[in-house]
């Protein structure tokens, strides 16, 4: 079985964000879709161990900001790589505006973003289901949405070329972080996007 075969799914990219009691967070998350059109409803699966996917269940609402082709990997690594639980993502962060439900959306590299009050949790092991009722949504841009392909191959920096050592390592299929060792623990945690070892792939360096 080829597990690299899951990689040929077409996927869109979306900052999530919400708040509760204050305190606003934003993750990146590849699993947004329509499920109804009448009436207008939307899913997202959010990893249990991001931190907005905790203010998302006490709140019940989000937005979901599209990436487009026009976003950096500076946003990718800012939303991604970093938790909000050590960090507020918002501090000194300017592409952002709030929507009519007081959360914020992402302004820089997105074409759009719809607002969501959540209608059904669904507990999947690894991530939670959300489906959500679209209260708002808006078109910020005509540049077309970065799927998860177009960002492996346009956004995402290419690893740094070095001399081959004949070393056995293991690269994050998500941001390219090394891990250098003939075996990858079962329970590794990328430090820098926080991915599990199911993401990792076995390289030779």
């Amino acid at each position: 079985m080829d597990k690299k075969a899951m990689y040929k799914l077409s996927y869109g990219l979306f900052v999530l964000t919400s708040a509760f009691e204050g305190r606003d967070g934003g993750c990146i998350i590849n699993t947004g879709i329509q499920v109804t059109s009448e009436p207008n409803r939307i899913s997202i699966a959010v990893n249990k161990s991001n931190f907005t996917r905790e203010l998302v269940e006490k709140s019940g609402r989000f937005n979901l900001s599209v990436l487009s082709e026009a976003a950096d990997f500076d946003t990718f690594r800012h939303f991604g790589f970093q938790s909000g639980r050590d960090v507020d993502k918002f501090a000194s962060y300017a592409a952002c505006e709030r929507s009519a439900n007081g959360l914020y959306y992402i302004t820089g590299g997105t074409n759009a973003f719809l607002s969501g009050s959540v209608e059904q949790t669904i507990d999947l092991g690894s991530h939670i289901l959300f489906i959500a009722g679209v209260d708002d949504m808006e078109v910020l841009s005509a540049d077309p949405s970065a799927t998860y392909a177009y960002y492996q191959s346009e956004i995402k920096p290419k690893p740094a070329q070095q001399p081959a050592t004949g070393k056995t390592a293991w690269r994050c299929k998500v941001c390219g972080y090394v891990y250098e060792g003939e075996e990858l623990p079962a329970d590794f945690i990328c430090p820098l996007c926080k991915h599990p070892a199911s993401d990792f792939e076995k390289v030779v360096i």
